[in-house]
């Protein structure tokens, strides 16, 4: 059963960039697409960005469209999301989740997930 990790949260002032990582182990990342997600306290967690097996495809919530970047290696066994004029709404706890065949954008569709990694942002 794969097991993800998300590493590279940490603290960023408005306007700054901040790349995270999520990496398998127990499988191989490069049968499954890949989402990113992220929850701030008191808020339901929400879809950021996801990208296919082969990283072909790629989607983002609108929020974060043209700041943020998802890529992957699958050399690497690695999925990335690069993050540009980070803002304060963007703080909260980011997971990535892992899922056969197509891109989602609901959090249900994923079956596995990680623990997070936490990104503020702030002055």
């Amino acid at each position: 059963q794969v097991q993800l990790a998300e590493s590279g949260g940490g603290l960023v002032q408005p306007g700054g960039s901040l790349s995270v990582s999520c990496a398998a182990s127990g499988g191989t990342l490069s049968i499954f697409a890949i989402g990113w997600f992220r929850q701030a306290p008191g808020k339901e967690r929400e879809f950021v960005a996801a990208i296919n097996w082969s990283g072909g495809t790629s989607s983002y919530a609108d929020s974060v469209k043209g700041r943020f970047a998802i890529s992957r290696d699958n050399v690497k066994n690695t999925v990335y999301l690069h993050m540009n004029n980070l803002k304060p709404e963007d703080t909260a706890e980011y997971y990535c989740a892992a899922r056969l065949r197509s891109i989602r954008t609901d959090a249900s569709e994923y079956a596995y997930w990680g623990q997070g990694t936490q990104v503020t942002v702030s002055s």
